[in-house]
């Protein structure tokens, strides 16, 4: 049996279809302005949970990021001060050359030969407590006003353990460098060997046997530079991982969460032009009065 169709049933059934399609447009709209393939959870509870999980692998990369360059700040301060000291304490051997030759030597020549050994001491010292962001690179996690005191040349820091940062979610890494190792402490340390060098040259000693504790001061400064330097190898390698994993996390992220604007922009013209012909027949629908309807 068919039902009685009312000029009320048809304009209440053409209202409805009015407001469907009216609501798509307004979705394709709010897509190509916002540039996104939903805007709740419950429009698209799949692609939302796998949003969530790629923005939370975003935030550990852009952590990871964070954590490369400060770790890449502290190991290429370190490898500039250690490069600087072995620099220093090849000249300060040098000298040490020179004055080794004590029957040529005046003594004015072997006090300006000491005066520069000070000076390159207090230059080493100057090295061995630099600091970054207010930290000193090679006290380890010592919070002391300085790695190394002057005068006793006490080391204040703390070797074991030092200061490290994660540079992936498997690699955590050394940023310091264990002054204790790189420049002795107290009466064994560097600043301690010049400053008795000084003191033998202007006294009238042969320091020519001083060679080989340079020499021993100088293999345990390159080795904590190398140290320095193979630290500074991984942190490469994990800036250009973790570039690579941010990219891929970006194109995974935008292939869920974004729209193709062309696409959503044919749609929204297709939506369009459907609306404004209904809204035509519903016009032309709706002007139609008793008397026609009755002929």
């Amino acid at each position: 049996m068919i039902g009685r169709i009312t000029s009320s049933t048809m304009s209440q059934d053409t209202l409805r279809t009015l407001q469907k399609n009216l609501a798509e447009r307004a979705e394709l709209h709010d897509k190509a302005t916002s540039q996104r393939a939903f805007r709740a959870p419950s429009d698209d509870p799949t692609a939302a949970a796998t949003t969530l999980d790629l923005h939370s692998q975003q935030a550990r990369a852009s952590q990871h990021a964070r954590n490369i360059g400060d770790a890449m700040a502290w190991t290429t301060t370190a490898d500039s001060a250690l490069s600087s000291s072995i620099d220093l304490l090849n000249r300060a051997r040098d000298l040490v050359v020179q004055g080794a030759n004590s029957g040529a030597l005046s003594d004015t020549a072997r006090e300006a030969i000491a005066a520069e050994l000070d000076s390159i001491g207090e230059e080493l010292l100057g090295q061995a407590n630099t600091t970054i962001a207010g930290r000193h690179v090679f006290a380890g996690t010592s919070d002391a006003g300085t790695a190394f005191d002057s005068g006793t040349f006490a080391y204040n820091g703390q070797g074991t353990g030092g200061v490290n940062r994660r540079i992936d979610e498997n690699q955590t890494v050394r940023v310091d460098v264990d002054g204790a190792a790189a420049f002795g402490t107290g009466a064994d340390s560097v600043f301690a060997l010049l400053d008795d060098i000084g003191t033998e040259l202007r006294g009238g000693a042969d320091v020519g046997s001083r060679l080989e504790d340079i020499d021993d001061r100088l293999h345990a400064l390159v080795t904590a530079q190398g140290t320095a330097g193979s630290r500074q190898a991984q942190i490469e390698r994990a800036s250009t991982n973790n570039l690579s994993v941010s990219t891929d996390l970006e194109v995974r992220r935008a292939a869920v969460e974004n729209v193709d604007s062309l696409e959503v922009l044919i749609e929204l013209q297709s939506a369009e032009l459907a609306y404004q012909s209904a809204l035509q027949v519903t016009a032309k629908g709706l002007n139609t009065n008793l008397l026609e309807f009755l002929r």
